[in-house]
């Protein structure tokens, strides 16, 4: 009985959790699901079937995220930085926006970061933990501080998936 009820709870949550998300974002795809409390700006737009677990999207530049995106537990997005090079130390009063692109079928590990003005190439896997600072490319695997490319999906593998409409 505790169970169900538990079950229930936690389908409310995510009711809530994927409505407030879809009320905020610029545009949103088909088949969003929020499965632990996120917030995102009014400048975020989503695609279709995308998943996040704990997202954290701050600043005043531009999100976009493609179709099929999973994200792990407590990862962010950043889109603005500090002026350390202006008139104040350690930083002025100017913020600096980037936008930052996530296309499809992309996957973030948990607690991975992502920096203003990244783009991250389609199928892309970065590791849990990772702080990405730079581009990483189409079906690159890449982790770390700052995330490096060690692997790549198999490419031909990857294409024969998508070609057969297999997303989770």
């Amino acid at each position: 009985m505790i169970s169900k009820v538990l079950n229930v709870f936690k389908a409310i949550k995510r009711k809530y959790y994927t409505f407030r998300v879809k009320r905020v974002s610029a545009s949103c795809g088909n088949d969003l699901t929020v499965n632990a409390y996120s917030y995102i700006t009014p400048k975020t737009s989503l695609g279709n079937n995308v998943n996040f677990n704990g997202m954290k999207i701050q600043g005043t530049a531009n999100v976009i995220i493609g179709d099929n995106f999973h994200s792990g537990i407590e990862c962010m997005i950043i889109t603005d930085s500090h002026n350390y090079e202006g008139e104040a130390i350690p930083y002025d009063e100017t913020v600096i926006s980037k936008d930052v692109v996530i296309e499809d079928n992309v996957w973030l590990g948990n607690r991975v970061i992502v920096l203003p003005g990244v783009t991250i190439g389609e199928g892309a896997i970065i590791q849990a933990g990772s702080v990405v600072v730079n581009d990483i490319p189409k079906c690159a695997i890449a982790g770390g501080h700052p995330a490096k490319v060690f692997s790549s999906r198999d490419k031909v593998h990857y294409e024969k998936l998508k070609k057969e409409g297999k997303f989770h």
